[in-house]
């Protein structure tokens, strides 16, 4: 200990009750998110809290979206997931929007979707008529920039909701293959430090 370190000690001795001046720094391994509870409980309950603050187009049970939103981190598609748990392509679709789990591929429109955004008062018909489409395309994806509105006004906390129940053992095995991968790569460098 350095000759400032030990005047730092010192005073600290004396101005507190404590007669150690270092901490245990052992602790629990924990998670990377918070587990309260199991998984599927926290689901649920996600799901519930979601069903409450946004009006839903469909009306299945809560473990069918459950069970919708582990296909949907397990990377099905909505035909997949439509033939898992015996409902039809447009229910599993509607279903993901009313929780927020776009894809990518959900915005592929064949025209931009900003113009549903400024049209938002008008009606399919006209939209489709100016954009050279059907109606039931323009519905579609009014369908889905209504998802993406609300998803922005939760401020997607749904989906990061979602990210952080489901991605968390993932996460774990990466980061514990990521520092096996270390020691192999670090294995070779030079180091040249003195202090």
């Amino acid at each position: 200990m350095d000759e400032k370190t030990e005047e730092l000690r010192d005073i600290f001795l004396s101005v507190s009750e404590s007669e150690t001046v270092t901490e245990s720094q052992e602790g629990s391994r924990g998670s990377l998110v918070d587990s309260g509870g199991d998984e599927g409980e926290q689901l649920r309950d996600l799901v519930g809290r979601l069903r409450e603050r946004e009006s839903f187009d469909t009306d299945l049970g809560t473990d069918t979206y459950v069970a919708l939103v582990r296909a949907f981190y397990a990377d099905a598609d909505d035909e997949t997931i439509a033939a898992d748990l015996g409902l039809d392509t447009v229910t599993v679709f509607a279903a993901r929007l009313d929780l927020h789990l776009l894809r990518e591929a959900d915005t592929d429109a064949p025209f931009d979707l900003a113009v549903l955004r400024r049209r938002a008062d008008e009606g399919d018909e006209p939209i489709a008529a100016d954009l050279e489409v059907d109606a039931e395309t323009v519905a579609h994806y009014r369908r889905v920039v209504d998802a993406e509105d609300a998803a922005r006004r939760a401020n997607h906390r749904y989906q990061t909701a979602f990210d952080e129940i489901l991605t968390d053992a993932d996460l774990e095995r990466r980061f514990a293959a990521t520092e096996d991968g270390l020691e192999e790569a670090a294995e070779d460098i030079e180091t040249d430090v003195s202090f």
